[in-house]
């Protein structure tokens, strides 16, 4: 298995998810603060909390897939585990994005 470097795979996630744009807002997920914690390891397993604006934000199963895809197109990135917070259907968003391919 490849080693990569945490550091440079952590800025590396971050530049891309400046790509992904609310619709609503015009403002990227990183400027809005939609995403927390995120945190990558040697093997290229990246762990983030996505954080919608609001409890019934309506375009939070849109944004959490734009982010899982911009993540998963990052050199280096290998597998994701996501948590969501803050959204009135936090868990069971949670299990599905786990689960999508």
């Amino acid at each position: 298995m490849i080693s990569v470097n945490t550091n440079d795979l952590e800025r590396a996630v971050q530049e891309r998810l400046r790509e992904v744009i609310d619709p609503e807002t015009g403002a990227d997920v990183v400027r809005m603060r939609l995403i927390e914690n995120l945190t990558a390891t040697a093997d290229g397993k990246v762990k983030y909390t996505f954080h919608p604006s609001s409890p019934l934000c309506p375009i939070a199963v849109y944004l959490i897939k734009e982010i899982k895809q911009a993540v998963a197109r990052v050199p280096g990135v290998r597998n994701q585990e996501i948590k969501v917070t803050g959204y009135i259907a936090s868990s069971e968003l949670t299990q599905l994005i786990n689960k999508e391919i």
